[in-house]
């Protein structure tokens, strides 16, 4: 099969597109996420044009091959992970900005557009794209739709899927979709576009985008607030919220996240702290909110409250948050890094349990949040030569999404399902939940080859 396959790509596809060569192809096998099984695949093609793409999903519809799309493979799921005899379908060379419109402040992209670089392109005209995840230099837009990923300036600016105003889809069969619009407003017909938002390819593949764009806010300054414990950290986060506040970021690290990042990068962050929160204003006196915010930080039993007064030691700081998840992965030399989300007002409840699950496991868990959306990073550290902390980890990554869900929560706010979560998926949709969701899936991919056991 495996030659018959490389045989048909090969007669729509330039030579150089299809790889077969093992040593290249093992690269391609899985994303980033632990515990998720990945195979060899049986090629990989590399596609540069929608026709391409087309041509790969019909070859791949006629023989009955399973693709796994990708784009950066920066993902944390296992979605884009393959399998003995897949065929990958890599969208990495799609990476064209096709148009930006400043009128109509929409971007049409490629998919294998990485997200910093957008952002870079369109800041030329006064404008950005909002969403950030913590790999933004190196992620694609592509695969931000497919998992649907936040950011860090979420709980003012909003999501991936608040952004997409329209896509094109190669479905299995090599059918070309367009869903959406590039107008402000527009209700015709079923929104398929938020669809295929956070699919993860079960659906289609994406192959185009056209995405909002937003005005260019000043830059930012950043407040650093210092806890005695999780429970008063998330008592500010509640204060900050019910007064009305809307900050361009609010990030939680805990004691481990930060002991961790300053054993990474020797940034001095305070090692004594229980808790840290970092806010950010742009607004049009982010100095005066940064007043407000910290008085309320400091009521809530803040021991330390430090406004930063310029944008490079604001900057500092958010290089601080972002390196969280790669300190904590340096820790034991591997990580599983869960998604949960629950209600802000049980934010400190999520924090005190995982440091419970973590002492009962006798494991190190740090945890760093978008706090402003009450989405966490519980990150377990483990070493994975260890068998015993490897099967321990892997329970307590379970106890964390059984904690989660009895908060009121989700099981992911911006990573994703893939094959880590395929079974919490269904504990939190519920039978009903989980056929409906099969009808969809089998109504856009009857041959059933779209990045099969992944999701559901």
């Amino acid at each position: 099969m495996d030659d018959l396959l490389v045989a048909r790509l090969r007669e729509g596809l330039p030579v150089e597109a299809v790889l077969t060569d093992p040593d290249v192809t093992v690269a391609y096998a899985r994303d980033r996420a632990g515990f998720c099984p990945a195979g060899v695949p049986a090629a990989v093609v590399v596609a540069r044009t929608v026709d391409q793409v087309r041509h790969t999903l019909r070859t791949a519809t006629e023989l009955g091959v399973p693709v796994v799309p990708q784009g950066a493979r920066t993902g944390l799921s296992g979605a884009a992970n393959a399998a003995d005899g897949w065929l990958v379908l890599s969208l990495a060379r799609m990476d064209r900005i096709l148009e930006i419109d400043p009128v109509n402040r929409i971007a049409v992209v490629e998919p294998g557009v990485v997200n910093a670089d957008l952002t870079r392109a369109v800041q030329v005209h006064g404008l950005t794209y909002p969403p950030d995840p913590s790999s933004w230099e190196e992620c694609t837009i592509g695969g931000n739709i497919a998992t649907g990923s936040g950011g860090l300036c979420c709980v003012k600016y909003g999501v991936t899927a608040e952004y997409v105003l329209g896509l094109k889809v190669v479905l299995g069969d090599g059918r070309l979709l367009r869903t959406g619009r590039r107008t402000a407003k527009g209700v015709a017909g079923y929104d398929l576009t938020r669809l295929f938002v956070g699919s993860e390819g079960t659906l289609g593949v994406v192959v185009g985008a056209v995405l909002a764009l937003r005005p260019l806010p000043p830059p930012q300054l950043v407040l650093a607030a210092e806890f005695p414990s999780a429970r008063a950290a998330g008592e500010a986060v509640c204060a900050v919220m019910t007064a009305g506040h809307t900050p361009a970021m609010l990030e939680l690290m805990d004691a481990t996240s930060i002991r961790a990042v300053n054993t990474l990068l020797h940034m001095g962050l305070p090692p004594t702290t229980e808790a840290l929160l970092l806010i950010a204003s742009d607004g049009p006196d982010p100095a005066a909110e940064l007043s407000a915010l910290a008085e309320l930080c400091t009521a809530a039993g803040a021991t330390t409250v430090v406004p930063a007064d310029t944008v490079a030691e604001s900057e500092l700081l958010l290089a601080a948050r972002r390196s969280a998840l790669v300190a904590l992965d340096a820790v034991k030399g591997a990580s599983m890094i869960d998604d949960v989300c629950v209600p802000r007002d049980r934010l400190a409840d999520l924090l005190e349990g995982v440091a419970a699950i973590g002492a009962r496991h006798g494991l190190t868990i740090g945890v760093c949040a978008h706090a402003g959306d009450g989405n966490t990073h519980p990150t377990v550290c483990f070493d994975p030569a260890d068998a015993d902390e490897g099967r321990r980890a892997r329970e307590s990554f379970d106890e964390i999404m059984a904690l989660g869900l009895e908060l009121g929560g989700t099981i992911t706010g911006e990573h994703g399902v893939g094959v880590l979560k395929k079974e919490w998926l269904a504990r939190e949709l519920g039978p009903v939940g989980v056929e409906v969701q099969r009808r969809l899936r089998e109504a856009f991919d009857p041959a059933g080859i779209l990045n099969p056991g992944k999701v559901l």
